[in-house]
């Protein structure tokens, strides 16, 4: 069933894409049916089939240098949307998603506030349960949600604080602050695979989170924390 919005509102998907391949299609394949006017994927120079998925999914692609945050304001400033939804590549909406996107973009004030998801992995392993509520208490107490619990924001919000900067980490954490507390969690869940975790081991990976985190705020610069990060 198509999503209604009042008086016509259209909303943008935007997933920033590099080498994702293995999670795309079942991301652009789970996003319901008459939720978004279109999908962009802004791809940062993929090798793999992420392009020859896009062409396949009947979603729209842009192209240009990697690098989240500046993938990100690519595929916004592409989108006609008067709302858009930014998704990580390996992250699913779950349940119930649809209905709740429609209740938050057809009330009027919320075109001053933004929405991000429930954080959930996909690993039936307690230790992702773990994780699960350690973001739900990040979220809730220091509004400093992941990425990959999605962004719903008016086109007019996501323009007045300044829209994601060219940063290659920490993109997300810059523009939450900038939205200075208008910043709802709503109640639907944002699924995201747990690859990474299973790979690097999930405390080694929780830990190196936080510290991105914690060094981001002590100063130092997004470029220095996206060299350590990658190693």
């Amino acid at each position: 069933m198509p999503v209604a919005r009042h008086d016509g509102l259209m909303l943008s998907v935007v997933i920033p894409t590099l080498n994702a391949g293995a999670t795309l299609a079942a991301t652009l394949s789970s996003l319901p049916a008459g939720l978004a006017d279109e999908v962009i994927v802004s791809d940062g120079g993929s090798i793999d089939d992420t392009q020859a998925i896009v062409e396949r999914l009947s979603a729209r692609v842009v192209t240009g240098d990697k690098g989240r945050g500046q993938q990100l304001a690519r595929g916004a400033a592409a989108a006609k949307g008067d709302w858009l939804l930014f998704l990580h590549a390996d992250t699913r909406l779950g349940h119930g998603a649809a209905e709740v996107v429609r209740v938050f973009t057809n009330e009027p004030a919320n075109a001053w506030r933004a929405g991000v998801f429930r954080f959930r992995l996909d690993d039936a392993a307690w230790r992702a349960r773990l994780v699960e509520m350690g973001v739900a208490v990040r979220s809730r107490c220091l509004k400093l949600p992941y990425g990959d619990q999605g962004l719903l924001i008016s086109r007019a919000l996501y323009d007045a604080v300044g829209g994601f900067k060219p940063m290659p980490l920490m993109e997300d954490v810059d523009l939450v602050r900038r939205l200075k507390g208008r910043l709802r969690l709503l109640p639907a869940d944002a699924i995201t695979s747990a690859a990474r975790y299973q790979r690097d081991g999930y405390a080694r990976r929780v830990a190196r989170n936080l510290s991105c985190l914690a060094l981001y705020g002590l100063g130092v610069a997004p470029s220095r924390l996206q060299k350590w990060y990658e190693k």
